[in-house]
């Protein structure tokens, strides 16, 4: 049987995110064809990919009819209206984080791409991040027994205020719920599936700053697990990223994932290192023996790669395969979002 043609895709932008988290990735899999890019002020991709087509505006790139996907990634106020936009040229869309400000704007995109007849496919890269992967083998396991609390942090030591204004506008999806909260509350979505409750606190501390800088999400679950996720851009000495208590014993891993940091210094997705953590990164697992003796080993975790992101992508689109992100999941996981603070 004739293999199936490369799935022709143009980016939306070719900033940090498109430099770094789509355009390796695209022209490593051999299912994609890195094919057009907007850029507005002056053409800069074809410096990095030579004959990348380089148009001036979105509505010029969702005339192409040549292509077949579009990665929406940029700045969070356009997702919905340029994803809704997309599908509307008969496009497949992949879409960053945040994939909308409510879930009711994510269900009104899927509705039209069902419509469509095409694909919308919430680009959630951290699932394949390899310090999550570690988590979810730990989970997934059942070594710590019944799980009783699992917290998930992100945090960063940010005290200046983000040069692009937009991210420091009140608006909708804007603040650090909505940056790194996607992140947070798919990969918990992921392993533990909706919540039964959920309270949300969150506050802002750096001086200027009007919008939210640190938050944090207590998901209450069946069985008494309670999960909570947590992020604050003032945390000058982070501790474990992933910890976790169960009736059997502990976990513990760091934000260990090396991707961001590999592809800012030129490695492939393809090079046999990529992905791969460095020494002593290792999670550390404590389990009580029959006796209730308590010992502790190393639990190195296994490769993290985002390829395997884009792989499900040309699963779905070339083969009708399920995307592994639901779309249920990024429904639950707007819901939780857009979950008002307490006061």
């Amino acid at each position: 049987m004739p293999s199936s043609p490369p799935i022709r895709t143009g980016l939306l932008a070719y900033g940090m995110s498109g430099k770094l988290f789509h355009a390796p990735f695209i022209t490593a899999h051999p299912g994609f064809g890195l094919y057009a890019v907007v850029e507005r002020h002056g053409a800069r991709m074809a410096a990095d990919y030579p004959g990348i087509r380089s148009y001036p505006s979105v509505a010029e790139l969702l005339a192409d009819p040549a292509i077949e996907l579009v990665v929406v990634n940029t700045p969070s106020g356009l997702h919905v209206e340029q994803a809704r936009q997309a599908l509307l040229a008969g496009k497949h869309v992949l879409l960053e984080k945040p994939v909308a400000a409510t879930a009711a704007e994510w269900q009104a995109l899927g509705a039209l791409a069902q419509q469509q007849g095409r694909h919308l496919l919430a680009y959630q890269n951290r699932r394949w991040d390899t310090d999550f992967g570690a988590v979810r083998c730990v989970v997934e396991s059942g070594q710590l027994g019944q799980l009783i609390e699992a917290h998930f942090r992100y945090d960063r030591y940010k005290m200046a205020l983000n040069t692009k204004v937009f991210k420091e506008e009140p608006g909708p999806a804007v603040g650090l719920a909505y940056d790194l909260g996607p992140h947070l509350v798919d990969q918990a979505v992921a392993l533990f599936g909706r919540p039964l409750g959920v309270r949300k606190v969150q506050g802002h501390f750096r001086p200027g700053g009007r919008v939210d800088d640190f938050f944090s999400f207590h998901l209450r679950y069946p069985a008494g697990l309670n999960v909570w996720l947590t992020a604050s851009l003032l945390v000058a000495a982070p501790g474990p990223a992933y910890v976790l208590h169960g009736t059997r014993g502990s976990y513990q891993k760091g934000r260990t994932d090396p991707q961001e940091a590999q592809l800012l210094a030129g490695l492939r997705p393809t090079n046999p290192a990529y992905g791969q953590e460095l020494p002593g990164s290792d999670g550390h697992l404590t389990l009580a023996g029959p006796d209730g003796a308590l010992s502790t080993q190393h639990d190195p975790a296994p490769s993290g790669n985002y390829l395997g992101l884009f792989d499900a992508v040309a699963q779905t689109i070339r083969h009708g395969q399920p995307y592994p992100v639901r779309a249920e999941e990024v429904a639950w996981q707007m819901e939780i979002l857009e979950q008002p603070a307490e006061a």
